[in-house]
């Protein structure tokens, strides 16, 4: 990754020259920096800290946290305790998922300070200073300011992984707008824009990768054709993070499938109940079929009788938002109407 060419000054302030104020507890600063990622929390068998119980509003999250790294392993959490600099730093870097969360500690911090000059820690003879939920916002907004600003080298997978599972249990798509990434959560979306001509997409964190020394994403075909050729193979791009599909809106939700005309003719991946307006419906089948026709939004009715081969596919792309409505047919003459719901989501 390499860094836009701009200065950014306030980021350079020292973190001990801002207003003081009552520090805040690190229960409550953990909090913050957690919702602020609209990260759902998963059950897990985590063994809990000592000094927090199920009574606690906190519990669940923190337990899931620390069964991910992001907090650490001492026995106890120490929830009302004021949340020292150096911690708030770390929490603050695991959370956005910068890196393998082993891999940021208070001693690592000057490493990850060096690449995000969000605040000044105290010398060796100086005491730790404590945070202040202003204090605290701040190197949120510093740091997420700061991210949105890296350039990324962001390159296409397509052909050679289509159909095959992913990381996190899914069939890769390479016609739905996804991508991998190294850290981020399963289920994230991530906005990306081509720095070159301004483009950008939404796609959703549904695969691991890539790994070539050098690069931060790989976009699906469908991802990647949408801001950026696909002749041109590599491009830079920002990321802005914006949150889990189910929690920031409908639009990226994993997608669900219309999949069986008959029980030996099966559409691969599927007629999708949703599809984004900049995507493209993509059709093969196990066996020969007929797309007979498709009624769109406006109530139009395009005959189309297109045999497809299970080597071929059927590609639709949507012109207006609304409903459209598939009839299919199979060999043996056998009729199914699919219906797929295509959807205006800002990008």
């Amino acid at each position: 990754m390499r860094r836009l060419s701009l200065v950014i000054v306030a980021c350079a302030i020292p973190f001990i020259a801002f207003a003081q104020g009552p520090a805040i507890s690190r229960e409550d600063g953990f909090l913050i920096m957690w919702n602020s990622m609209h990260r759902p929390v998963e059950k897990t068998s985590e063994k809990m800290y000592a000094d927090l119980s199920k009574t606690d509003s906190a519990y669940d999250v923190i337990r899931f946290a620390k069964s991910r790294n992001i907090l650490g392993d001492a026995e106890k959490f120490q929830p009302k305790n004021s949340l020292a600099l150096d911690v708030a730093l770390t929490w603050l870097f695991r959370t956005r998922n910068i890196d393998d969360p082993k891999k940021i500690t208070p001693k690592t911090l000057p490493d990850y300070l060096a690449r995000y000059p969000i605040a000044l820690l105290p010398k060796d003879d100086a005491s730790m200073p404590t945070v202040t939920e202003d204090q605290l916002y701040f190197l949120m907004r510093s740091l997420d300011e700061d991210l949105q600003q890296e350039v990324h080298e962001v390159s296409l997978y397509s052909e050679q992984f289509n159909g095959q599972g992913t990381a996190f249990g899914e069939i890769f798509n390479m016609y739905a707008l996804t991508a991998a990434h190294r850290t981020y959560p399963g289920n994230t979306l991530v906005k990306v824009t081509n720095v070159e001509n301004q483009k950008s997409v939404t796609v959703r964190i549904n695969d691991r990768g890539p790994y070539v020394k050098g690069r931060d994403m790989d976009l699906s075909l469908g991802a990647f054709t949408t801001i950026a050729d696909r002749s041109e193979g590599v491009i830079h791009a920002t990321f802005q993070r914006l949150g889990d599909a189910n929690l920031v809106g409908p639009c990226f939700a994993p997608p669900t499938f219309a999949q069986r005309i008959t029980k030996d003719t099966i559409l691969m991946p599927g007629v999708p109940h949703v599809l984004h307006m900049s995507g493209a419906l993509v059709l093969r089948a196990t066996k020969p079929f007929v797309v007979r026709s498709v009624v769109y939004p406006d109530g139009i009715v395009s005959s189309i009788q297109k045999w497809v081969i299970p080597r071929n596919t059927y590609s639709f792309k949507p012109s207006i938002a609304g409903d459209y409505t598939f009839r299919l047919s199979s060999l043996n003459g056998y009729n199914r109407t699919m219906t797929m719901t295509v959807v205006q989501c800002e990008q």
